[in-house]
């Protein structure tokens, strides 16, 4: 699936120093606003220990996580919904993207200027959120106009359907509430995907500390996001751009000692994907053979036919059934031959909802 993620905020706030140490690019960064005019994008790999587990045990040719593509959007500013700095092209960069990964400023550093000259993450916010949802406002009304006036000539029942669900969107816009508080309906969530609103996206705010405030749990300045995200329903997580991209030049093995030199058990940048990739409502399950082990990100609740459809369409067009079991069934039996012993391998219909961790070898015949 591909699925993407863009990394946005205020200039000078760390957004190109955490997608290099994502990806291992080399997006260029700079102490100066818009040094990042077009989107950088990168695919990384999903940190998953169940993969070297299932590999362990099978031992196949070649090992293969799941992926996600994270994309570094150039730093907005206020007054971007009406063109302000780049404007409307880094809008429409945010409107390609499915989840927001916000980044906010939690260190001072007289090096590093700051493009309201203090350092205030809520302020900072605020400011993007506020040029979002003006933009969405701006879109929402133009379409709404003209949705109504279809609707009262045609008597579409559709169209009546549309209306109402962007009745309710403006509403909560104009309140300053952002598209993604308002509670839609199945049918209203669908209408309202074609819109591809930028405040109804979910997001995680990465609280960009120094190298002492990520060892020390955190600052004032994040402690007063995780509140804010809390009060929005979203998540927000400690990470330090400029020690992860030190890191990102270190080889495996220095990466361990550096990391417990800190007494950190793992790298933000893991900790970040993994939250990205619950904040989009996945999961993974892994397909296990002599030639490959590999891991695949499904939508939560698929079918098993769906999740089939991942690999390619044919198995989903095919499907007859999946044989399954879990990979806590393998590491507690052993082998696949033993969870077949213990009665743990399964053959499932096209009912079947695919679980998190699943192991699946799909039958098919088109």
């Amino acid at each position: 699936m591909a699925l993407q993620v863009g990394i946005v905020g205020l200039p000078n706030v760390g957004k190109s120093t955490l997608f290099n140490a994502l990806t291992a690019a080399k997006a260029e960064s700079a102490n100066y606003p818009f040094c990042t005019i077009d989107p950088n994008v990168g695919v990384v790999t999903v940190p998953d220990a169940r993969l070297v587990e299932i590999s362990k045990r099978v031992k196949p040719q070649q090992t293969i996580p799941t992926a996600m593509e994270f994309v570094d959007i150039a730093g907005l500013v206020a007054g971007a919904s009406k063109g302000e700095g780049l404007g409307n092209k880094f809008l429409a960069n945010i409107r390609e993207t499915d989840a927001i990964v916000h980044v906010v400023r939690c260190f001072d550093d007289p090096n590093v200027v700051h493009v309201a000259g203090s350092v205030d993450p809520l302020r900072d916010i605020e400011t993007i959120n506020t040029e979002l949802m003006l933009a969405d406002l701006e879109s929402v009304e133009k379409r709404l106009q003209k949705s109504e006036k279809n609707a009262r000539t045609t008597k579409d029942k559709a169209l009546m359907a549309e209306v109402e669900a962007l009745k309710k969107i403006k509403g909560a816009l104009d309140e300053g509430k952002a598209a993604r508080s308002v509670e839609l309906n199945e049918d209203e969530m669908k209408i309202v995907k074609n819109f591809h609103l930028l405040s109804i996206k979910p997001v995680l705010y990465a609280c960009n500390v120094s190298e002492d405030g990520f060892t020390d749990g955190g600052n004032d300045w994040s402690k007063s996001v995780f509140e804010y995200a809390e009060k929005e329903n979203n998540r927000a997580l400690l990470i330090c751009s400029a020690m992860e991209a030190e890191i990102a030049l270190l080889e495996p093995e220095e990466q361990k000692e550096f990391l417990e030199s800190l007494g950190v058990d793992e790298r933000g940048l893991n900790r970040l994907i993994r939250t990205a990739y619950e904040l989009l409502g996945l999961s993974t399950y892994f397909t296990a053979g002599e030639k490959e082990v590999r891991a695949w990100t499904i939508k939560n609740g698929m079918s098993a036919p769906q999740a089939a459809g991942v690999i390619h369409s044919d198995f989903e067009r095919g499907f007859i059934r999946a044989e399954a079991y879990h990979f806590d069934d393998l590491v507690n039996c052993g082998s696949e031959n033993a969870v077949k012993e213990a009665g743990k391998y399964r053959s499932e219909g096209k009912d079947y909802l695919v679980k998190d961790g699943d192991i699946l070898f799909f039958k098919f015949n088109v």
